[in-house]
């Protein structure tokens, strides 16, 4: 399967970097994690969110996933699920040394990823959100 049918609202297995874990000199992330494309910039540029099952942190910008997406993305419906939303990983598609082939495991619906990439803009804009480069100019 080719990396390029990448688009919004696919959800894949990608090592993300924390960004916590990057500050400390980390260069790669620890597991193969579900992290939904949140923007494909370009036709190479990818802006990814973690998804996790660990209750984010007071102060944290995450949003929960319904039941109906979890199923949709091929994630465990009976498992609280979150996307984070204040931090992202960049990388280039064509030049990617994290990303595999067959990576996408499933994807949210259009309406359920356009809810959540709207919010994200507005808070984006707010707070200066910061990614980790993973691989991108």
């Amino acid at each position: 399967m080719s990396r390029s049918p990448l688009t919004s609202g696919a959800v894949i297995r990608f090592p993300y970097l924390w960004r916590r874990e990057a500050a400390r000199g980390e260069t790669e992330g620890r597991k193969l994690r579900p992290t939904v494309v949140g923007f494909r910039v370009d036709d190479d540029l990818l802006w990814l969110f973690p998804i996790t099952t660990k209750l984010p942190e007071a102060g944290r910008f995450a949003r929960e996933i319904p039941e109906i997406e979890k199923r949709r993305a091929r994630l465990d419906p009976d498992i609280r699920s979150w996307i984070v939303l204040d931090e992202y990983n960049s990388d280039r598609i064509r030049s990617s040394t994290c990303l595999e082939p067959d990576c996408e495991i499933g994807a949210f619906s259009k309406a359920f990823t356009s809810l959540v990439f709207r919010s994200w803009i507005a808070e984006w804009r707010a707070r200066k959100i910061r990614g980790v480069n993973r691989g991108a100019d």
